[in-house]
């Protein structure tokens, strides 16, 4: 097995090969990553496909100054943002400056297998599924959320908001319809 930096080597001097064996190290990973931001499986494809056309690009100016699956990442991420928001244009997102959620909290998260939260996420409104995975789950703060998505710090709070009551409402009414199961 190649070490990361002859693997680089041989991708960047075109063999085949070895583009076959970064994509085979990375792609599951940065597949979960673009189903976050995805309504659609066909639609996580297609941004996979994108970011590594764009990985076999730019890996020239990789410097290693972070790990490859980090920098890999990134490219994911800005993909599907890219894609996001050419779509978001036609959702509108709302600037709400005080937002107070209330939640309930009877059941956690903890209590879901990934694939059910997935299934939640890609559920949400485009501007809020884009926030929830930014903030929730990639650790940007809001202000740079608003910079990427170039829209202000409050909507980019606002849309995170959003995105916990609709989460919780769903996470609420899975509980309840366990609960009716039980009973029946």
């Amino acid at each position: 097995m190649l070490e990361h930096s002859e693997l680089i080597e041989a991708c960047v001097k075109g063999d085949r090969q070895a583009q076959k064996h970064l994509y085979s190290i990375f792609s599951k990973k940065m597949y979960v990553v673009c189903l976050r931001y995805t309504k659609s499986q066909q639609e996580a494809e297609d941004i996979l496909q994108d970011s590594f056309i764009k990985v076999f690009k730019y890996l020239k100016g990789y410097r290693g100054d972070c790990k490859l699956d980090f920098w890999i990442k990134r490219i994911v991420i800005n993909t599907a943002l890219n894609a996001r928001r050419k779509k978001l244009y036609m959702y509108p997102m709302v600037d709400i400056d005080d937002v107070k959620d209330h939640f309930d909290q009877n059941k956690s998260l903890s209590e879901f297998r990934l694939e059910e939260l997935l299934i939640m996420i890609r559920q949400l409104p485009t501007g809020c599924q884009t926030v929830f995975n930014l903030f929730a789950i990639e650790g940007y703060s809001h202000k740079e959320i608003a910079e990427m998505l170039e829209v202000s710090e409050g909507t980019s709070k606002s849309q995170f908001a959003r995105a916990r009551k609709l989460l919780q409402e769903k996470i609420a009414k899975e509980d309840k319809t366990e609960r009716y199961e039980k009973f029946r």
